[in-house]
Protein backbone atom coordinates (compact mmCIF):
# COMPACT_ATOMS: atom_id res chain seq x y z
CA UNK A 1 0.00 0.00 0.00
CA UNK A 2 1.33 3.73 -0.74
CA UNK A 3 0.11 6.52 1.43
CA UNK A 4 -0.08 9.79 -0.96
CA UNK A 5 0.02 13.15 0.52
CA UNK A 6 -0.18 16.19 -1.61
CA UNK A 7 2.58 18.47 -0.13
CA UNK A 8 2.20 21.75 -2.28
CA UNK A 9 -0.64 23.78 -3.92
CA UNK A 10 -1.83 23.37 -7.63
CA UNK A 11 -2.12 26.74 -8.12
CA UNK A 12 0.14 27.75 -11.23
CA UNK A 13 0.14 24.10 -12.24
CA UNK A 14 -1.36 22.90 -15.81
CA UNK A 15 -4.50 20.97 -16.29
CA UNK A 16 -3.03 17.16 -17.00
CA UNK A 17 -1.34 17.62 -13.81
CA UNK A 18 -4.54 18.70 -11.76
CA UNK A 19 -6.36 15.82 -13.32
CA UNK A 20 -3.70 13.64 -12.15
CA UNK A 21 -3.96 14.81 -9.02
CA UNK A 22 -8.08 14.23 -8.47
CA UNK A 23 -7.71 10.89 -10.11
CA UNK A 24 -5.39 10.06 -7.38
CA UNK A 25 -8.25 10.84 -4.65
CA UNK A 26 -6.42 13.56 -3.38
CA UNK A 27 -8.04 17.38 -2.95
CA UNK A 28 -6.95 19.63 -0.72
CA UNK A 29 -3.32 20.48 0.85
CA UNK A 30 -2.65 17.82 2.84
CA UNK A 31 -5.08 15.38 2.18
CA UNK A 32 -3.78 11.80 1.96
CA UNK A 33 -5.16 8.50 0.15
CA UNK A 34 -4.51 4.81 0.07
CA UNK A 35 -3.38 3.87 -2.89
CA UNK A 36 -2.47 0.05 -3.89
CA UNK A 37 0.85 0.01 -5.05
CA UNK A 38 0.64 -0.77 -9.05
CA UNK A 39 2.22 0.15 -12.42
CA UNK A 40 -0.75 2.30 -12.80
CA UNK A 41 -0.54 4.40 -9.49
CA UNK A 42 3.10 4.48 -9.85
CA UNK A 43 2.95 6.42 -13.08
CA UNK A 44 0.58 8.39 -11.96
CA UNK A 45 3.07 9.56 -9.09
CA UNK A 46 5.71 10.10 -11.35
CA UNK A 47 3.87 12.45 -13.36
CA UNK A 48 3.34 14.91 -9.99
CA UNK A 49 6.14 14.06 -7.78
CA UNK A 50 7.01 17.67 -7.45
CA UNK A 51 3.54 17.91 -5.72
CA UNK A 52 3.51 14.63 -3.52
CA UNK A 53 4.90 12.92 -0.63
CA UNK A 54 4.42 8.95 -0.92
CA UNK A 55 4.77 6.75 1.70
CA UNK A 56 5.15 2.72 1.44
CA UNK A 57 3.14 0.84 4.06
CA UNK A 58 3.63 -2.95 4.93
CA UNK A 59 0.30 -4.52 4.35
CA UNK A 60 -0.79 -6.76 7.39
CA UNK A 61 -0.48 -10.69 6.82
CA UNK A 62 -4.02 -11.81 7.00
CA UNK A 63 -4.60 -13.55 10.18
CA UNK A 64 -1.53 -11.71 12.33
CA UNK A 65 -2.37 -10.36 14.99
CA UNK A 66 -1.50 -6.75 15.57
Amino acid sequence: MLKITLKKSLIGFNGKQRKTVKALGLGKLDSWVLQADSPQIRGMIKKVTHLLQVEQLEEPVEGEVQ
